[in-house]
């Protein structure tokens, strides 16, 4: 067996593991095997894709300068570099994706201080409903009034507080009301 044999193997393969990866997405991702450089960023340094394009790129490129009559330890340092600057391109590109993507969870303390607007008006001791904007992601949740007052729909009020079964909220005037007598 040749060394023009072993590095177009060596880039078939990483090209067959490339296909596979695109056809069925990252295979490693799966078993949890990814070096990420950050804990928040699911894309890492072991990427299927970073590692299929590092692996074709040392096979072909140092088989083309086999072909070339440049001596094996030559070919294979230019195998070698090229792979690591193809590699290194796709996860530089690949985290940018990742890192640009953002998360569509909104926690409840996230909503605690916001006004919202009330969509299904809140009657005396009874529930209704509010809408909340947190960032893009308009947020609506079951709603009980703090002072057990009546709340018309479209009003704005204030999210105090959320229990497992309501959002606690208060108009503005109750807001300034209980302000004032808590001091």
């Amino acid at each position: 067996m040749t060394e023009l044999t072993i590095f177009l193997i060596i880039g078939g393969i990483g090209f067959l593991f490339l296909m596979i990866s695109f056809l069925v997405g990252d295979l490693l991702e799966a078993l949890h095997f990814d070096l990420s450089l950050d804990a928040g960023n699911s894309f890492g340094i072991f990427d299927t894709r970073v590692l299929s394009v590092f692996l074709t790129t040392f096979g072909f490129i140092s088989a083309l300068c086999i072909q070339l009559a440049f001596g094996t330890l030559v070919s294979m340092i230019f195998g070698l570099g090229s792979g690591i600057i193809l590699g290194g391109l796709v996860f530089a590109f690949g985290y940018f994706l990742y890192s640009q993507q953002s998360t569509s969870s909104v926690s409840d303390e996230d909503m605690i201080g916001r006004t919202a607007q009330v969509i299904v008006g809140i009657r005396p001791e009874s529930i209704g409903q509010i809408s909340c904007l947190i960032g893009e992601e308009r947020v609506e949740k079951i709603a009980r009034a703090r002072n057990g007052r009546e709340i018309k729909t479209g009003e704005t009020v204030y999210i105090e507080d959320i229990t497992s079964e309501a959002v606690i909220v208060s108009l503005e005037e109750d807001m300034l009301d209980y302000k004032l007598f808590s001091k």
